[in-house]
């Protein structure tokens, strides 16, 4: 989720010097695909979240990092549907003549207002324009902020946050010289290779 958030920012910051035009209206066409897709993932992950909850790890001590964490939590699954929304709104108020599509596969439809005004369609398309700017310079300010305090706990204060986040860092508490394999037996190096 977070290779496509980080995908995302820089897909729209180039989208947005392309020359207006058959490619540049392509580009959207992707990126809000794209967002719609985040959109669900966070969805998804939501309702994985309510159900099983999070991993517990050392940073999860009462004080205000864990009040600052839990305000970034939520801030992002905000940024998730507020993003792809925004988006979908401006990609449904400029009347495409052909539908997002989910993953490059399930159509999406635009927002029902084709039988508006050019003039309500105009408004639409400024306040979600507002909205996703806002937005996206949340999105761009909270994600190195995150990374910065996974390091930071990670590295600095040697809490388990960064080991919850990716599986494959070995718990270097637990295997202080890292993962140890245990000997094989003598007649291990001396058997036969079957080829």
């Amino acid at each position: 989720m977070a290779a496509l958030v980080i995908y995302q920012l820089i897909a729209g910051w180039r989208l947005e010097r392309l020359d207006v035009g058959a490619a540049r209206m392509g580009a959207y066409a992707d990126h809000s695909a794209m967002g719609l897709l985040i959109l669900l993932l966070a969805i998804l992950r939501g309702i994985w979240r309510l159900m099983i909850p999070g991993p517990i790890n050392d940073a999860d001590e009462p004080g205000w990092q864990s009040d600052v964490a839990h305000l970034t939590h939520i801030l992002f699954y905000t940024l998730f549907a507020l993003l792809p929304l925004s988006g979908w709104a401006m990609w449904s108020a400029i009347t495409p003549s052909e539908p997002l599509a989910l993953a490059g596969v399930l159509p999406i439809p635009p927002m029902p207002f084709g039988s508006l005004s050019i003039e309500w369609k105009l408004r639409i398309l400024e306040a979600a324009e507002k909205a996703h700017g806002i937005g996206i310079i949340a999105l761009a300010l909270l994600v190195p902020m995150h990374i910065g305090a996974a390091l930071k706990h990670h590295f600095w204060d040697r809490h388990d946050v960064l080991e919850g986040m990716l599986p494959e860092i070995p718990n270097s508490r637990s295997h202080p010289q890292g993962l140890q394999h245990a000997p094989l037996p003598p007649e291990a190096g001396t058997a036969p290779i079957d080829g």
